[in-house]
């Protein structure tokens, strides 16, 4: 694949547009299909893409090892953390009403926190799961 330049310069218009609409998809969940899920796949798609054209250890540098196992939880600690806000205010956990008490948007704010937590924990754990399969024949 190292010697296949319509591939490599492909991938690399391709990639940008692919980041995009994930992020678009991950925006768009609140109103219409998608969100944190959909988009998280869309963006682990795009490294492996990525590390499938340019190899392994060309998409480690742009996506490395250590920073993908320190964002599979991360993304748990957003999600549930913004539950949590709702059980120290006296309500249900993901009770966006506390969060709409204090600013005019919360509810949507919730959301959004929620779904990002959600994405970054389905494309570093997609990621991850890339990695280790990569490298088990090695």
């Amino acid at each position: 694949m190292r010697l296949d330049v319509v591939l490599r310069v492909g991938v690399k218009l391709i990639i940008p547009f692919m980041l995009v609409f994930g992020l678009y998809v991950q925006l768009h969940g609140d109103y219409g299909p998608g969100g944190g899920f959909q988009a998280g796949v869309i963006v682990a798609g795009a490294i492996i893409t990525y590390a499938l054209i340019f190899g392994i250890e060309e998409a480690q540098r742009v996506a490395p090892r250590k920073l993908v196992e320190f964002l599979v939880p991360l993304g748990v600690l957003i999600y549930a953390g913004t539950g949590v806000i709702g059980l120290l205010s006296g309500q249900n956990f993901l009770d966006y009403s506390v969060l709409a008490a204090h600013a005019p948007a919360g509810r949507e704010r919730g959301i959004l926190l929620v779904e990002a937590g959600v994405l970054v924990t389905v494309a570093s754990t997609m990621i991850a799961l890339f990695y280790a399969f990569s490298e088990r024949g090695r």
